[in-house]
């Protein structure tokens, strides 16, 4: 650990995202507590990529993403623990695993602000509370595109009523149609600028 620690706070011409790699899987390697190596090894990994990026704000989760990979993670790093010096697989695979992270992190980021530019939208026109409780699932944690029949039963209303609310909503480009029509007619939220 001793070695470990100085190698790690110590001043190098390495690329710090290869050093997070290293660092990562030396600590691993050594497992020195009975539990929670992984936890803190993904900290230490967390840290050399803050200091790397040289920004407290990130907007990408590399745990979140070997979590995701979790099979393919252990496999990787067994290979690279039991393969001799040459880490350069693990590495490489470490690699593409940040570069899905921020492509992770980035798709969400965009998915957020669109749904606050859609709620900008939202408020510069009085919906009604029917309006408020879709919209407010549907921008949430909704799966497919709305329908009236999905608008009904969400809003606890008539089909009537819910086709009324559907059609203000189009006219102030909140929602867009989807094409087709007739009974597969389903919309979504409109563009955003």
């Amino acid at each position: 650990m001793d070695a470990f620690l100085a190698w790690f706070e110590s001043k190098s011409n390495w690329d710090p995202t290869i050093r997070a790699a290293i660092a990562h899987l030396w600590f691993l390697t050594i497992h020195p507590f009975d539990d929670g190596n992984g936890r803190l090894a993904r900290v230490i990994c967390d840290m050399a990529l803050a200091r790397a990026d040289q920004t407290s704000a990130r907007y990408y989760s590399l745990s979140a993403q070997l979590e995701s990979e979790r099979k393919q993670y252990y496999l990787e790093l067994e290979s690279a623990q039991r393969g001799g010096m040459d880490v350069t697989g693990w590495i490489l695979w470490f690699l593409g695993c940040l570069d899905r992270a921020m492509v992770s992190g980035s798709e969400s980021l965009a998915s957020v602000l669109a749904k606050a530019k859609t709620w900008k939208r939202i408020q510069a026109h009085s919906i009604n509370e029917r309006q408020r409780t879709v919209l407010t699932r549907f921008l949430g944690d909704f799966s497919g595109f709305l329908t009236t029949s999905k608008y009904a039963k969400l809003a606890k209303c008539s089909h009537d009523s819910a086709l009324r609310d559907i059609h203000e909503l189009l006219s102030w480009g909140i929602l867009a149609k989807n094409k087709g029509g007739g009974r597969s007619t389903s919309y979504r939220a409109a563009d955003v600028d």
